[in-house]
């Protein structure tokens, strides 16, 4: 580059520089452009914008200060445009701006960015993987970002100028070049990447440079796209530029082009220690680089020792460290050394945390060092065996006790973090006396120019880019460049051991003028110095850039082009609005009201329920039963009035005594603690957090959790919309419309810190943070902890994740679902709350786990395989969902564009990652479901009914292909519901009145419900029809408010009024719309519907509700259906459809109706709630054998329809059970209930209400589901998660470290011989011997690694599930070096035809049970 006179330079008014090493600390370059920022900052202030990648690093970046104020108006620009940034401070000296920019949301556009790329400058991308996607994404949306900027506050005379750093970043000046041409572009290659493969791949690199096909041999080594982009960038920039004279070679021959200016990186040294600080870090260097090393080979140093160092990335030739041990062993074995020698190689490789022995030893020297572990590694290598370091030390002089050098290998990153000696890298180097980095392959090299900053002498080589630079000054003492090249790697050993040796010998005045050179070297390589190569290069990229465009920007040019940027004020200043809230406080003597209406506890209470309703029962019904609500709307003068009626001070005493000693009731200290999370909660009607069966189930789990003191927290997200509210037009469509929640009119309050702020959870998201406020909801002694994004703190498309429960896309739902996981278990973690047990109900939670083992990684330092044992002990995952397409699963690319960051925090790669949610590893095409997470994080899964647990072993059996569905290890709780919540209040008098002490409390004894049997029968009629007759009197009520229903004329409302009576046959039928529920088939025959609901002596009426999905059309075509019909002459009055069905039309319709039918589409119900909530009330169940019918069905005690499917064609066999119906209710049902004795009781009907809830209702509360959970589930995690973290997670490391060597070595694992009866040629006898026996070569195993065992299944019909019946293990029998004996004698105890086969597996009796590790082969 020719030098340009100062006078004559152009200066860039505005400078980007691009990088992915900007707030990014990766290598060099983030030491060249992190040091170089002052300088600039110092010319340009903020003008200079400095770009990096946002990679979302969970908790803060410690190297970037966001400012949400910065640059606000344009950073919602450039986010209409569909990128997401940053913006704030890089914390580095100077203080620049930086803007860090998130490229994952070009995924989708990914191919379009490739085509341009191809289309405009011949770019081959087609190979190229998601590390060179990943790249070319973000330097495209650094382009887009930089022209945005210009656009925004640039003139069209100012002289923009972009510069690149490496080809992760060139798809920015090329997407510049065509789209903003008038922006100055800069691309820097610090090293190409041939010249990176050829040296990494041992070819002679500079003998051979102008021979080599550099096109040809990237096709061979496979980097064909980040070549062709590099090459492409070299050509088509303003000007190329590189570091060293050694690499300007490179790309002559490589990319084809020669540079066009050299700029050496330069530093700052204000890093640097001075004066005595600077000889008091020394000293403590020296100390504990000593100590350490004494401590590890457990040998005392005589004297002061020699201390080496080398350092840098873990490439072992490139960076020399083979010549340097070599070299090493060369000055061991030299007579003429004196004095003893101390090696530090510090680079981090792959390893499992600090030596525990070594820790206790220099915090105790008392404390004895394990002479098991290897002697020459401060930490535990991750794969000991395989490492370069520790095979080059291997049976060499430098391993010998005696040795006068002793090496030491510390495999981490220096950052204060690393458990040995708390320091960071410079303050260990200032303590070596000489370094040494005899690098092959170094564009550049500031290892050596960080040490000669720190006064110590170093060596380095004529192939760095540094040594090069440094032979060009006048001295330089203080470095030795050692000439190398491809050939003379043994000439190179001998001249560093020469050099030590020499270096050992010097006296302190030498060794003084040494260090003096050092530092004066470092001097000359400050930026102040060096930054003018740059200034050099900006103006010719500027110059360059003019001739391009032909523009002429030149102060005093006359043809300044008229370029129209149009600055529109694009937002408009706002008012700042701040809340105030004005609240009326009840008089003192009825706080207790306000206590109680602050705890959900008071909606399962009759006492608590009939003490608010009893204050004013019409303004109870307005405030939708929600007390916060009721209260405030309460009159001062009703208030009054109550503080003087000794009557309901009275009761209201009662009930707050209840509630108190109710609070006051500890939990069993020894009982196990779990942690819920649900995507919703039913809890009560006017907390919109549900939207069906999933939610009420949870709500009804929380309240039983809290009557049995069971030590529970559950997690959920807070909606601001809820669950849509449904309104019918006359036609019978639709209208889903959300009303906003207020939050401060419900039974939450916000959780606050120990400083009295809202505890916050944050997740680093594309682009940005999320923030979520935590919220508390009392439900009885169990609490809810909810997250609500809807704050301002985040970005609009953030709020409304927790807008709508189950709205908007798919994208939308993974937010939800990061939220609920990830959030869920922060805002747990925050609270301080550690729990035994987490319980992720349904998939949608699954990220729990997760979560769970990055901070088990980062702050326990284990492994990921050490953490997933720990998490998968203690995790249980409940399914609910019966067919695959109802489980959540999301393409890799959203999950990538979410989550790229997780794997690297849990130290795997980004495949481990995306498989974990996969059937199929390295299917590209499957979706990653939130199922197949669950399991795979979980040590139990279960179903929530016996059929439901079948059905699951079905759906996720292909989990475990070494498995038959009727061996998984998935079992089953069918669900129950919360008996206090759904029992009518009058009917749980009456059962208490009766039932006596087995419901006492909160425990509701099975045989204690026989009871129900000693209640007349009259007086139980007359409850059914009391409840009976609440019922009809509510539908009427509603037919006549206009605002609840719409009729087409008021005849019509009349007519339904006068229609519903509460002497007719009532079957209720209410859930969520979907069609596997089949609410179609009454439909099927209008005629004989219409006989069965006009029959004179037994005429029937039916009541429906319920809502269908808003994306669900066929849902809601089957409600206007319903509505159709129900306007039909001969329907109406008979049939009716109830709009906004929400928890408390359900509790009314449960308990009043006579029958509740329920016909799903077999074996799609998982469970189904509604009925059970039915047959505690006296209701009677007619519904299909499937969910918790199939364990609940008793004759005589409801009705069903069979199991078994008659027609495969689904629509025969509608007609079919459609027939059934209709039959049933005409012949069975109908006589039964109109059958009546003298005194007008249906005798026999009675009897079947008892032994429904004798014999059926008893079995299906949440008070017997607990008890399963904690029976099946609970107790055994608790027990396991106990062994597994005990003395620091031992158990948890022994198994992942066994599972590691399994896996290692299955592979090599083969059959031998296989020996069996001659089953396939002649029939079996029962009771008769038979021998099986197999050898197996185990490999590298031991024999007790490996199990065997003979399969026995029932004949298999092609096309049928296999049906394991028995497994017989057979017996070691002998080993002869690896090959080992396993044989059997069997004998049948069963005739019949069947399939036998082998199968090997891996054993271990520490392993809770086979699909927790189901490797296997078949003989």
């Amino acid at each position: 580059m020719e030098n340009q006179n100062n006078e004559t330079l152009i200066r860039p008014d505005r400078l980007f520089e691009v990088s992915w090493e900007v707030c990014n600390k990766v290598g060099g370059i983030h030491t060249v452009v992190s040091t170089k920022a002052r300088t600039v900052e110092s010319k340009l202030g903020d003008n200079y914008l400095l770009i990096g990648p946002d990679i979302q690093r969970e908790g803060d970046n410690p190297e970037f200060e966001e400012d949400d104020e910065l640059l606000k108006a344009w950073r919602q620009s450039v986010y209409n445009d569909g990128i997401r940034i940053r913006i704030g401070r890089w914390r580095v000296v100077g203080r620049p701006i930086a803007v860090l920019v998130d490229y994952t949301s070009l995924f989708p556009k990914k191919d379009d960015i490739l085509k341009f790329l191809w289309e405009t400058y011949h770019v081959d991308s087609i190979s190229g993987q998601w590390d060179y996607i990943e790249p070319v994404l973000f330097g495209w949306a650094a382009g887009v970002v930089i022209a945005s900027y210009v656009e925004t506050f640039g003139t069209p005379t100012e002289k923009a100028v972009a510069h690149f750093h490496e080809w992760m970043t060139a798809a920015g000046g090329l997407y510049l070049r065509k789209h903003a041409p008038y922006i100055a572009t800069v691309f820097t290659t610090h090293a190409t990447v041939m010249g990176r493969c050829i040296a990494g791949n041992r070819l002679p690199l500079y003998n051979d440079l102008p021979k080599f096909n550099a096109d040809e041999l990237a096709r061979q080594f496979n980097v064909t796209a980040k070549h062709s982009i590099e090459k492409m960038a070299a050509a088509y920039h303003d000007a190329f530029l590189t570091v060293s004279d050694i690499t300007a070679n490179e790309c002559k021959y490589l990319l084809g082009r020669e540079p066009d200016g050299v700029t050496p990186n330069g530093f700052e040294n204000d890093f640097v220690w001075a004066g005595e600080e600077y000889y008091a870090k020394r000293d403590e260097a020296r100390r504990a680089m000593i100590s350490v090393a004494e401590a590890c080979l457990g040998e005392k140093f005589t004297g002061d020792p020699l201390i080496v160092g080398t350092s840098g990335r873990y490439e072992f030739r490139n960076k020399g460290i083979d010549v340097f041990i070599e070299s090493l062993k060369q000055l061991a074995a030299s007579d003429r050394l004196r004095r003893e020698v101390l090696a530090y190689i510090t680079v981090p490789a792959g390893n499992r945390g600090p030596r525990l022995d070594l820790q206790a030893h220099l915090a105790d020297p008392s404390k004895p060092i394990d002479a098991g572990q290897y002697r020459h590694s401060t930490h535990y290598l991750e794969n000991a065996t395989w490492d370069p370091i520790v095979n080059a030390l291997k049976n060499s002089n430098l391993t010998d006790p005696g040795s006068k050098v002793k090496v030491i290998f510390v495999p981490t990153y220096l950052n204060k973090a690393d458990g040995i000696f708390h320091k960071d890298y410079y303050e260990l180097l200032v303590g070596m006396d000489i370094t040494v980095f005899p690098s092959y392959y170094e564009p550049w090299g500031y290892t050596p120019l960080e040490s000669v900053a720190f006064s110590i002498p170093t060596v380095t080589t004529t192939l760095a880019g540094f040594g090069i630079w440094v032979d060009k000054q006048r001295e330089h003492a203080g470095v030795e460049v050692i000439r190398r090249d491809d050939y003379n790697d043994k000439e190179v050993e001998a001249k560093i051991a020469d050099t030590l040796l020499r270096f050992s010998l010097l006296d302190e005045k030498h060794v003084n003028e040494q260090h003096t050179s050092a530092y004066e070297i470092s001097l000359t390589a400050l930026w102040e110095h060096l930054f003018a190569a740059y200034e050099q290069a900006y103006s010719e990229a500027v110059e360059s850039s003019i001739v391009r465009t032909n523009r002429a920007v030149l102060d005093g040019g006359t043809k300044t082009e008229q370029i129209n940027f149009v600055r529109q004020q694009l937002f408009v200043e706002k008012p700042v609005w701040n809340r105030m809230m004005v609240d009326k406080t009840l008089p003192k003597r009825l706080h207790a009201l306000e206590e109680l209406s602050r705890n959900l506890w008071w909606c399962w209470n009759p006492g608590a329920r009939d003490l608010f309703e009893g204050i004013d029962p019409a303004l109870w019904a307005e405030s939708d039963r929600n007390p916060i609500a009721f209260l405030d709307k309460m009159s001062v003068e009703r208030m009054k009035e109550l503080e003087k009626d000794t009557n309901f001070l009275a009761q209201l005493d009662a009930v707050h005594t209840q509630f108190r000693d109710y609070m006051n009731e500890k939990p069993d200290p020894k009982a196990t603690t779990v942690s819920y999370f649900s995507m919703e909660y039913g809890l009560h009607s006017s907390l919109k957090i549900y939207s069906g069966g999933l939610g009420i189930l949870a709500g009804d789990y929380l309240k039983e959790a809290s009557d049995k003191n069971v030590p529970m927290a559950a997690v959920g997200l807070l909606y601001r919309y809820g669950y849509f509210t449904q309104r019918l037009s006359a036609q019978g469509a639709q209208e889903a419309t959300y009303e906003a929640q207020n939050f401060y009119k419900l039974p939450i309050s916000p959780v606050r810190d120990e400083a009295g702020g809202w505890v916050t959870v944050t997740i680093a998201f594309p682009g940005r943070t999320l923030s979520a406020r935590v919220w508390k909801c009392q439900v009885g002694r169990t609490d809810l902890y909810l997250l609500d994004a809807d704050i301002e703190d985040n970005l609009e498309e953030d709020r409304q994740i927790t807008h709508y429960l189950y709205g908007g896309d798919w994208e939308n739902r993974l937010k939800q679902e990061i939220l609920l996981g990830i959030g869920g278990i922060r805002a747990l973690r925050q609270l301080g709350i550690k729990h035994d047990v987490f319980h992720c109900n349904e998939g949608h939670a699954a990220f729990i786990g997760v979560e769970r083992i990055r901070d088990l990684v980062n702050h326990r330092k284990l492994s990921f395989s050490e953490a997933l044992e720990v998490v998968r002990s203690s995790s249980l995952f409940t399914t609910h969902t019966p067919v695959p397409a109802g489980h959540d699963a999301f393409p890799e690319s959203m999950i990538r564009q979410y989550m790229s960051h997780y794997p690297d925090v849990l130290g795997i790669t980004w495949e481990q990652y995306i498989n974990l949610g996969k059937t199929n590893p390295n299917d590209p095409n499957e979706k990653f479901s939130m199922s197949v997470l669950a399991c795979n994080l979980s040590q139990e899964v279960n179903g929530v009914s016996w059929l439901h647990g079948e059905v699951s072993k079905e759906i996720l059996g292909n989990m475990w292909p070494g498995y038959f569905k009727n061996e998984l290890h998935i079992g089953y709780v069918t669900n129950g519901v919360h008996f206090p919540t759904w029992i009518a209040s009058s009917l749980r008098r009456l059962y208490a009145r009766y039932f006596g002490d087995g419901f006492e409390g909160h425990v509701y004894d099975i045989p204690a419900w026989q009871k129900v049997h000693d209640i007349p029968d009259a007086e139980l009629w007359e409850e059914r029809m009391k409840l009976k007759n609440k019922l009809i009197k509510h539908i009427r009520r509603r037919y006549s408010d206009p605002r609840q229903v719409r009729l087409d004329s008021p005849r019509q409302m009349l007519q339904v009024i006068e229609g519903i009576k509460p002497d007719v046959l009532t079957i209720g039928f209410a859930r969520r719309f979907a069609t596997y529920k089949r609410a179609y088939l009454l439909f099927t025959n209008l005629d004989r519907l219409a006989a069965i609901v006009n029959n004179k002596e037994r005429p029937v009426q039916f009541i429906f509700a319920g809502k269908a999905h808003p994306n669900d059309k066929p849902g809601q075509d089957l409600i206007r259906r319903i509505v159709e019909v129900a306007a039909m002459p001969q329907f109406v009055g008979k049939i009716l459809f109830l709009q906004n069905y929400d928890m408390e039309l359900a509790r009314r319709m449960v308990q009043g109706v006579d029958v509740w039918l329920n016909t799903p589409t077999r074996p799609l119900e998982a469970s189904g709630t509604s009925g059970e909530k039915c047959v505690m009330n006296g209701v009677l169940q007619f519904s299909v054998l499937d969910g918790w019918w199939v364990e609940g069905y008793k004759e005589g005690a409801g009705w069903m329809l069979p199991m078994e499917r008659t027609f495969a064609d689904q629509h025969y066999q509608d007609e079919l059970d459609a027939e059934m119906i209709y039959n049933t209710i005409e012949e069975q049902i109908a006589p039964k209930y109109y059958a009546r004795d003298t005194d007008g009781i249906p005798h026999e009907w009675v009897s079947s209400v008892k032994r429904c809830v004798a014999d059926i209702a008893s079995n299906f509360t949440t008070n017997r589901m607990m008890r399963d959970y904690e029976e099946r589930f609970y107790g055994k995690l608790a027990a396991r998660r106990h062994e597994i973290v005990a003395g620091d997670y031992m158990l948890a490391r022994e198994i992942a470290a066994w599972k590691r060597r399994i896996s290692a070595a299955w592979d090599k694992v083969r059959i031998v011989e296989v020996k069996q009866a001659k089953i396939d040629r002649e029939a079996m006898f029962v009771g008769e011997h038979y021998p099986f026996e197999i050898k197996i070569d185990v490999a590298d195993l031991r024999p007790e690694d490996i199990g065997a065992e003979l399969v026995v299944a029932k004949q298999i019909e092609y096309g049928q599930p296999v049906n394991v019946i028995e497994t017989v293990p057979l017996e070691r029998t002998a080993v002869e070096g690896t090959t080992v004996t396993y044989a059997l004698d069997y004998r049948s105890g069963r005739s019949g035809s069947f399939d036998v086969a082998l199968r090997i597996y891996p054993s271990n009796p520490l392993l809770p049970h086979r699909m927790d590790f189901a490797l296997v082969k078949w003989a």
